[in-house]
C-alpha cells in the first residue's frame, strides 16, 4: 500500500512539473456576470463529507477575473459534521480596508485581510486554512499576513468544502466572487492527503491525484481551455457594409456601419448602439482605426482621400462621403495610426486586377495625403498582408500578389518579413518565413510583443469559402513560428469578408473579429476571445535536450501510469461486476477480456520510396528522405491527376484533359510547352523513387508505380476486396489515422474522388461494426469510430456507437462530452438541432 501511494504521490509531482510548460490552468469561476443557474459550483465532497482525525490545512491559488462589475460573494464554504459554517469571503466595500472575511456561523471573526489588486488580479495567490486540533485555532495565511480564531473542533471531525456557488441543503448561495483558484490541496499531520490540481481542460469531474476522490464542478470555465479554445463572445449583424476598431483602453470592439456606431464590451459583453445624428454614406472598402493616443474614432476611405472623425460629444462624423463614385480600388489592405508623426500610414491593397505596393501618408496637421517612396524591389505589390506597429515602425508579412502588380501574371503566396520605419521612411526585409504545407494569408493586424521579440498573427487559406482562422506565434528575429489555440471557422469571399486581431492588455486577452457581408447587404460580425498566453496541443514543439529528456520521462511515468491504471480499472470492474444481474455480469466480464486481448498489429509501413495522401501530401524517396518540397503546387497537382485518372479510370488521362483542366488560359502552344516543363520535373523527381514511372505509350498519360509503397493504393485495394476481416480493417484504419485524403489540398476536379473514397471507408467501418456487434471490443470501437468521425464529423451511426462503447467502459463523462461535441458540429453544419437527446441513443 505504501509503494502504491508514493506512486501517486510520485506521478502527482511530475504532472505539476509538466505543467510548467503549459503555461496557465486552473478553474475559472463564473459570477455576477451570468444568471444564478450558470454560477460556478465545486464541491470536493460530492458523495459524503471529508474527515480529519488530526489537525488539517486546506490550501489554494487565488487570482480574479479583471473588470468584472460585482466582486462580492463566497470564495469557499466549509459546512462542519455539527452543521456550523467557517466561510471565506471577499466583500468589496469601499469603506473597507480589508476585504477578505472569514465568517463562523452567523459572525464576523477578528480575521481579516487584504491582497493589493495588481497581485490579485494579475498573478496568483496561495491563501491556506489551518485546523489546529492541539491549540484549537483556525489559522488563515495569506502571503505574510497570518490570522487566528478559537474555533472548537471535535475528536473527529468532517467538512463539507465547497468553492463558488452550491446547493448544499440550507447553506445554499448563488453569490460567488468572479475568481480563478488551482492547485488545491489538504494536508493532515502535515501529510499531503488530497490533491486537486485543476488542470483539467474540459468535464464536470475533477481528478484528485493522490486517493482519486474526484470533485464535481458545475458550470466550469476551465483557465487551461480558455488558452487554447477560441471562445465565442458575440455574433450579431448590422447593416451595409461596415467596418470595425478596437478600443483598448475600454476593451471594446467598435463596428461602424452605416446609420448608427456599435460597441461591444468584451469584459461584460454588452453591445450598445447611438445613432449619428447626421448623414454618413458608408461606402464598402472603409476602413477604421481607433486613435489611442487621442482618443478618437477614424473612418476613411483611400479613393476619396478623406479621413472622417467621430465626435462622441454630438455623435455626428466630421465629414461625409460622396456615394456616387466607382467601386474602391483598395481592398483589403492594412493600415495603422503613428503618434511620431500624428499621421494615418495605409499600405498595399488590391482593385481591378491590380495588387498594389504604395505606402500612403494622411498628416492630421496639415489635413494632406501623400505617398511614401521606398525601395519598391524589397515591396511586393500585395493584399491580405498582416501588420502590427511597435512604436517605431510596423512589421508587414506575406500577402497574396504578383510582382508586377498585375493579377494576371503570376500571383501567388508572398512569406517574405518586413520592417517600415516611420522617421526614416524606409523598408527593409527582415527574412523569408518557412512555410511548408497548405499556403495562407493573414488577417489584417499583428500583435507585437516587444519584451519577447515575437508576434501573434491570425492566418487562413485563402482558396476556400468555408475557411478557418488559425493564431500563430512566431519570432521578430527568425523565420519559424508555431500553431496556437484551435481554429475559428470564417467564411471567406475575397472582397465581402474581413478578420482583424486585436489584443486587451487588461484583460489579457485576444479578440478577434469577423466580418462577412451577404448578397443581401448584411454584414455578420462575430466576436471571439482566447486567452493570452495561448497554448499548443501538441507537446512536441518543445525543442532541445530540455524536450528529448521530457519525452524520456513522459514515457517512463506513462508506461507505469498505464499499468497502474489497467490494473485498477481492472479491479474497479470486477467489484462493480459482483453488484449486477449474474447474466449480465458474466457477459460485461466478457467484453473486458475481449478489450484486453491484443489486437492484431497493422502492417509496418517505413518511410522509404513511399507517397502518402492520407492526411498531408508527402513524398519519401528511396533512401527515406522527405522530397515533398520539390513538388511545386503545380508538379503536385499534374502528378495528382495523372496518378488519379491511372488509377480510378484506368485508362489514364489525355493531353487536352489536362490542358483543360492545368492550362486553360494558354494558346494550345503554350500550354505544351508548360505540359513539357512539368512533366520533365515530374519525372526528375521520380528518378528518387525506386520502379516509379510516367509514360504516353498509350497516347494517355500514366503512371507505373510498382515497387513504391502508395497508402491510396493499399486503401483501395482493401475496399475493393470488401471483405469483413479484422486485419484489413486494422490496416485501413492506420491508414485514416492520417487524416481524409489529401487533407489540405483542394482542387474542383478532386472533390469527388475524396467524396468516393470517404464513403466507401464510412461503409466498410460501419459494416464491420454492425456485423461484429457482439464480439467488437469497445477499445476498438472507440477507435473505429473515431475513424469515422474524422472522415464525417456528424455520422449518427458513428456516435451512437462510440458513447454506447464508452459507457461500457465506465467513461460515462467522456461519452457526454463526445456526445455535445457531436451536437455542436451538427448546428453548425445542418442549422437545426440533433433530434434525439443523449439519453435516447444510450437506451
Amino acid at each position: 500500500m505504501k509503494t502504491k501511494l508514493n506512486f501517486f504521490i510520485l506521478l502527482a509531482l511530475f504532472l505539476s512539473w509538466q505543467e510548467s510548460f503549459s503555461q496557465s490552468y486552473g478553474l475559472g469561476f463564473n459570477s455576477h456576470e451570468v444568471v444564478q443557474d450558470q454560477r460556478t459550483a465545486l464541491d470536493l465532497s460530492p458523495a459524503k463529507a471529508l474527515c480529519f482525525d488530526d489537525s488539517f490545512e486546506l490550501a489554494f491559488d487565488l487570482s480574479f477575473f479583471p473588470k468584472r462589475a460585482n466582486y462580492f460573494g463566497y470564495i469557499v464554504r466549509l459546512v462542519g459534521n455539527d452543521n456550523q459554517n467557517i466561510d471565506l469571503i471577499y466583500d468589496k466595500d469601499r469603506k473597507e480596508v480589508n476585504h477578505f472575511k472569514v465568517i463562523i456561523g452567523d459572525h464576523f471573526t477578528n480575521i481579516a485581510f487584504n491582497i493589493q489588486p495588481s497581485s490579485l488580479f494579475n498573478s496568483w495567490n496561495t491563501l491556506k486554512i489551518k485546523f489546529d486540533h492541539a491549540q484549537g485555532d483556525l489559522v488563515v495565511t495569506s502571503g505574510k499576513f497570518i490570522g487566528k480564531t478559537k474555533i472548537s473542533l471535535k475528536e473527529r471531525n468532517c467538512f463539507k468544502i465547497l468553492f463558488g456557488a452550491n446547493e448544499s441543503q440550507r447553506f445554499k448561495t448563488s453569490d460567488n466572487t468572479p475568481m480563478k483558484i488551482r492547485n488545491v490541496g489538504i494536508k493532515e499531520g502535515g501529510k499531503q492527503k488530497y490533491y486537486w490540481p485543476l488542470n483539467e481542460s474540459d468535464g464536470k469531474v475533477v481528478k484528485e491525484e493522490i486517493k482519486g476522490h474526484s470533485a464535481v464542478v458545475n458550470n466550469p470555465s476551465w483557465i487551461k481551455k480558455l488558452h487554447f479554445e477560441w471562445q465565442l463572445l458575440s455574433s450579431f449583424a448590422v447593416n451595409g457594409a461596415a467596418s470595425v476598431a478596437f478600443d483598448a483602453k475600454n476593451e471594446s470592439v467598435i463596428i461602424i456601419e452605416r446609420d448608427s456606431l456599435k460597441t461591444f464590451s468584451i469584459h461584460d459583453n454588452v453591445l450598445k448602439a447611438v445613432s449619428y445624428q447626421n448623414n454618413f454614406n458608408l461606402l464598402r472598402g472603409n476602413h477604421s482605426v481607433y486613435d489611442d493616443r487621442n482618443n478618437r474614432l477614424l473612418n476613411f476611405y483611400v479613393d476619396q482621400k478623406t479621413v472622417s472623425i467621430f465626435d462622441k460629444s454630438t455623435n455626428k462624423w466630421t465629414k461625409d462621403y460622396n456615394p456616387n463614385t466607382p467601386i474602391t480600388d483598395f481592398w483589403q489592405f492594412n493600415k495603422f495610426y503613428s503618434p511620431i508623426d500624428s499621421s494615418l500610414y495605409v499600405f498595399g491593397g488590391y482593385g481591378h486586377f491590380i495588387y498594389k505596393n504604395e505606402i500612403q501618408q494622411y498628416k492630421f496637421s496639415s489635413s494632406t495625403w501623400s505617398n511614401v517612396e521606398v525601395n519598391k524591389d524589397i515591396l511586393t505589390p500585395r493584399y491580405l498582408a498582416g501588420l502590427g506597429f511597435d512604436g517605431n515602425g510596423a512589421y508587414i508579412v506575406g500577402g497574396y500578389g504578383s510582382s508586377t502588380g498585375k493579377q494576371m501574371l503570376n500571383p501567388k503566396n508572398l512569406y517574405d518579413f518586413l520592417y517600415f520605419d516611420v522617421k526614416k521612411k524606409s523598408i527593409k526585409k527582415l527574412y523569408e518565413l518557412k512555410v511548408e504545407g497548405e499556403d495562407f494569408v493573414f488577417a489584417n493586424s499583428l500583435i507585437i510583443n516587444q519584451k519577447n521579440r515575437t508576434y501573434y498573427a491570425l492566418i487562413f487559406p485563402q482558396n476556400k469559402f468555408n475557411s478557418s482562422l488559425q493564431l500563430i506565434e512566431g519570432s521578430l528575429n527568425k523565420p519559424e513560428y508555431e500553431l496556437r489555440g484551435n481554429k475559428i471557422p470564417f467564411k471567406f469571399h475575397d472582397i465581402n469578408s474581413y478578420a482583424d486581431l486585436y489584443y486587451s492588455a487588461i484583460s489579457k486577452k485576444f479578440i478577434a473579429v469577423t466580418t462577412f457581408r451577404d448578397s443581401k447587404d448584411i454584414t455578420h460580425v462575430r466576436v471571439y476571445a482566447l486567452n493570452a498566453s495561448p497554448l499548443s496541443m501538441p507537446i512536441q514543439n518543445l525543442k532541445g535536450s530540455t524536450a528529448a529528456f521530457f519525452w524520456y520521462l513522459l514515457f517512463g511515468f506513462g508506461s507505469v501510469a498505464a499499468i497502474m491504471l489497467i490494473w485498477y480499472v481492472l479491479k474497479r470492474r470486477k467489484e462493480k461486476a459482483l453488484f449486477l444481474d449474474p447474466l449480465v455480469a458474466e457477459s460485461c466480464e466478457n467484453i473486458l477480456l475481449k478489450s484486453h486481448t491484443p489486437s492484431p498489429e497493422p502492417e509496418t509501413i517505413t518511410n522509404r520510396n513511399s507517397i502518402f495522401l492520407f492526411g498531408n501530401f508527402q513524398v519519401f524517396n528511396k533512401e527515406g528522405t522527405d522530397i515533398t518540397k520539390l513538388c511545386t503546387p503545380l508538379v503536385k497537382e499534374l502528378f495528382l491527376l495523372v496518378f488519379f485518372y491511372t488509377i480510378k479510370r484506368e485508362s489514364g488521362i489525355s493531353s487536352e484533359k489536362l490542358n483543360e483542366i492545368l492550362w486553360f488560359d494558354k494558346s494550345e502552344k503554350g500550354a505544351r510547352n508548360n505540359r513539357s516543363v512539368n512533366i520533365a520535373k515530374l519525372r526528375n523527381i521520380f528518378e528518387g523513387l525506386d520502379h516509379c514511372f510516367i509514360s504516353k505509350d498509350t497516347g494517355y498519360w500514366k503512371i507505373d508505380i510498382d515497387k513504391v509503397y502508395v497508402d491510396y493504393l493499399k486503401c483501395h485495394t482493401i475496399l475493393k476486396e470488401k471483405k469483413q476481416d479484422k486485419n484489413q480493417v486494422i490496416n485501413l484504419m492506420s491508414i485514416v489515422q492520417r487524416g481524409g485524403l489529401l487533407l489540405n489540398t483542394d482542387y474542383p476536379w478532386l472533390d469527388d474522388f475524396k467524396s468516393e473514397v470517404s464513403n466507401e471507408i464510412i461503409d466498410l467501418f460501419l459494416n464491420f461494426s454492425n456485423s461484429n456487434q457482439l464480439s467488437l471490443d469497445p477499445e476498438f470501437a472507440i477507435q473505429l469510430t473515431n475513424c469515422v468521425l474524422d472522415l464525417d464529423p456528424v455520422n449518427e451511426d458513428a456516435i451512437i456507437l462510440k458513447c454506447k462503447s464508452l459507457a461500457l467502459l465506465g467513461r460515462h463523462t467522456l461519452a457526454k462530452s463526445a456526445f455535445e461535441k457531436f451536437t455542436k458540429e451538427y448546428n453548425l453544419i445542418y442549422g437545426e438541432d440533433f433530434s434525439r437527446s443523449f439519453r435516447l441513443i444510450m437506451n
